[in-house]
């Protein structure tokens, strides 16, 4: 499909628009089923009491090393051999691991196909969101980013449903189950035309991940793309996680469930990445969307930790408006692929969210560190300072790109 020089609403909802959604939607899925089903699977293994938080760490870890090792593996063969063939690759990838991981019967086979899970994860939101940045038109290319994460932020929803339905075997299998059902719809969908056009050129150095480090100003841009995504995964990693133990240090007249304050946070991530889309088109900013999004988190954690002596149901709808405010996961990811050329997109866009969820181990560690010498409230406001700092000083850095050409080449010496 090449780019128009017209935009239509149809262009929106066309094929490669569609079918990047849906698997980010897998995506989804898969990535949090294992935080969710963590206890029963654990203690399916006879794992009991601290063994199911240590275990449930290590295993997650994995995951999150698989993702950090597939964001560098993905990224650079989506730049080198297409992004539509990335794209379903770590879609099957990821699917097989998880049928297999329905069948798992030992810890050491569950850590090891959590890493090959994540290594499948990893690829397809940057190459989806490289794909649909490239094939629609500069006018309507946020509507695209935004139908992309709004629908696959969803599938978070459908994974607490389903592990809340049936048995965490069960959970996995209809996970790969979904993934391999999307590869049917690759047969019709074409591979983005800035990227054939720039595998037709000679002397174009492409996937080239050490430029990023070579040159002053593209290492800068680049370490300001991650930074900016830091303060979702900041919530996500702390104060959703850890949900249950937060609502004991608030006094929350019930108790609540990790799974559910996921599912609610997810829920507000759809509506905000819907109106953090529609908002940026409006605008005609991708920065002032951010940073509106990046106040209301602000605005979102002060609510979190005011709400002492509150209902769980309380709780969750500040859950879900937490995740409203970390809505502007697609804008970030799209900003992210709007900084490069052709030729280092695929991998900017693939490596850039998946360390910013790499982030969350030293994230942890900060928190689990501030918390033995300032407690649980404390430690988590002064991390959640850090990372909002960092993040606001990097937005400042970067370039506004909503009506930035893409069809362009980095150039290395």
């Amino acid at each position: 499909m090449e780019r128009k020089d017209h935009a239509s609403v149809r262009d929106i909802f066309s094929l490669p628009v569609i079918v990047a959604a849906l698997g980010y939607f897998v995506d989804i899925y898969d990535l949090v089923l294992f935080s969710i089903v963590r206890v029963p699977s654990l203690k399916s293994f006879g794992l009991s009491g601290k063994e199911l938080i240590d275990y449930g760490v290590y295993l997650l870890n994995m995951q999150m090393i698989g993702m950090l090792v597939g964001g560098i593996l993905w990224g650079w063969l989506g730049d080198k051999k297409g992004r539509l063939k990335i794209m379903f690759a770590s879609i099957l990838l990821y699917s097989l691991a998880n049928i297999a991981n329905g069948f798992v019967s030992s810890l050491p086979a569950y850590a090891l196909l959590r890493f090959i899970a994540g290594v499948g994860l990893a690829g397809e939101l940057g190459a989806g969101i490289t794909l649909v940045s490239e094939v629609l038109h500069t006018r309507i290319r946020g509507y695209g980013t935004m139908l992309v994460a709004s629908i696959g932020v969803s599938g978070a929803i459908l994974a607490n449903v389903v592990a809340n339905t049936y048995e965490w075997h069960n959970a996995f299998f209809i996970g790969g189950g979904l993934g391999l059902l999307l590869l049917a719809a690759r047969v019709k969908v074409a591979e983005s035309g800035m990227f054939k056009a720039m595998e037709e050129k000679t002397g174009v150095s492409r996937g080239n991940m050490f430029a990023l480090f070579t040159d002053r100003h593209r290492f800068f841009r680049y370490i300001n793309s991650i930074m900016i995504g830091v303060p979702i995964w900041f919530v996500v990693g702390v104060l959703i996680t850890f949900s249950p133990e937060f609502a004991v240090e608030l006094h929350t007249t019930g108790p609540v469930s990790a799974g559910n304050a996921v599912m609610y946070c997810y829920l507000g991530l759809v509506f905000g990445d819907l109106s953090s889309g529609l908002l940026s088109q409006l605008l005609q900013s991708r920065k002032k969307v951010i940073l509106l999004f990046m106040l209301l988190t602000v605005g979102a954690v002060a609510l979190y930790f005011m709400q002492e002596g509150k209902s769980p149901q309380f709780f969750y709808a500040v859950c879900a408006i937490l995740g409203f405010a970390g809505g502007y996961w697609a804008i970030f990811v799209t900003v992210a692929a709007e900084q490069f050329g052709t030729n280092l997109r695929a991998t900017v866009a693939t490596t850039v969210p998946n360390f910013v969820r790499g982030m969350v181990p030293p994230i942890t560690m900060m928190f689990q560190f501030g918390r033995g010498f300032f407690g649980l409230e404390s430690a988590a406001l002064m991390v959640g300072s850090i990372c909002m700092i960092a993040a606001l000083f990097s937005l400042r850095a970067l370039e506004e790109t909503f009506h930035k050409d893409l069809d362009y080449y980095e150039e290395f010496l």
